[in-house]
């Protein structure tokens, strides 16, 4: 090869590519970059491999976008978990209330309707919001408690199981972390479930909170606030476990099958709406497997010293 064809060949390839300095003309570029990687880039480490520091750009930061499993994240979830539990269970009370009311006495609280008739008639409008302060306090510690330790099961026997696993029992995960954490909520809210129902089906018991705690401990001691929290555990933990783990596999479903794209890409108002859809199914499938262990907890809060061997004797009774 000439030297002609050799330097019109150089030519074209840019000249800092070659030549052993930087130029001014780079200057700007490089000060942009890790002044580390520059010295960690020189021909000496590049063939020994000695570089003591890798190059990475930071990703961008998305403003407002809280970090997974972030002490702030736990924290929302938990505030999250006070204001959707306690708000919508109170905001249900009247409905609530006949439901209690009909598991006590089905033969005077025949139906939904008629229930709403015979409580209007006794007890006026106001009667339909007994027993709202037990619920509002006690479903807002239980939604505290299951929200915020959900999450934190859920990353706690994810890393125990591994990315692999993790991947490949998710469902197990989501089961096993919602489980747990309704264990815990239920001791949370079972004093207040008791007061509740009591002042709820028993008209003369108390007129709230305030009143009903007091007297209920008086007549049955601290520990006839929690005679109740096995038959509870038995309604609430497979609630929730369907609950959470039917919500999580129906959202994924609906972006997999019903949205042509991925969460990420999808607006914020969107991604709410395939909450609400995979809440409301969720919430059909666990009130279904929840119903019979619910009739139960009424009954037990209901009439003092009643057991669980009580509703196969008692007429009118039964868990369905």
């Amino acid at each position: 090869m000439d030297s002609s064809d050799a330097k019109r060949r150089q030519s074209l390839i840019p000249n800092f590519l070659f030549s052993s300095a930087l130029s001014e003309k780079y200057l700007p570029l490089w000060k942009m970059l890790d002044s580390s990687f520059i010295r960690d880039s020189s021909p000496s480490n590049l063939e020994t491999g000695s570089s003591s520091k890798s190059f990475m750009f930071p990703s961008p930061s998305e403003p407002g976008k809280i970090e997974l499993y972030s002490p702030t994240y736990f924290v929302t979830c938990t505030v999250g978990g006070i204001l959707s539990c306690g708000l919508t269970h109170m905001a249900v009370t009247p409905l609530d209330l006949v439901k209690c009311n009909m598991q006590i006495d089905p033969t005077k609280y025949k139906s939904i309707s008629s229930g709403f008739g015979v409580l209007l008639t006794e007890q006026g409008l106001r009667g339909f919001f007994r027993g709202w302060v037990p619920t509002l306090l006690g479903y807002s510690s239980q939604g505290a408690f299951k929200f915020g330790f959900y999450e934190f099961f859920k990353k706690c026997y994810s890393d125990i199981a591994g990315p692999v696993y993790a991947a490949k029992y998710k469902t197990l995960i989501y089961l096993a972390g919602s489980a747990s954490a309704e264990v815990i909520a239920d001791v949370a809210l079972c004093p207040f479930e008791a007061v509740k129902v009591r002042v709820q089906t028993q008209p003369g018991f108390a007129r709230g909170l305030a009143e009903g705690l007091p007297k209920l401990v008086k007549s049955e001691g601290t520990l006839g606030l929690y005679k109740g929290i096995v038959p509870l555990w038995g309604r609430q933990i497979p609630y929730t476990m369907m609950k959470f783990a039917s919500f999580e596999t129906v959202v994924e479903m609906i972006y997999k099958f019903v949205i042509p794209k991925s969460k990420n890409e999808c607006s914020k108002s969107l991604q709410l709406g395939v909450s609400f859809a995979g809440g409301y199914l969720a919430g059909m499938l666990c009130a279904i497997v929840s119903h019979p262990a619910d009739n139960l907890v009424s009954f037990l809060n209901n009439a003092k010293g009643a057991t669980v061997g009580d509703v196969s004797t008692s007429p009118g009774e039964g868990l369905f």
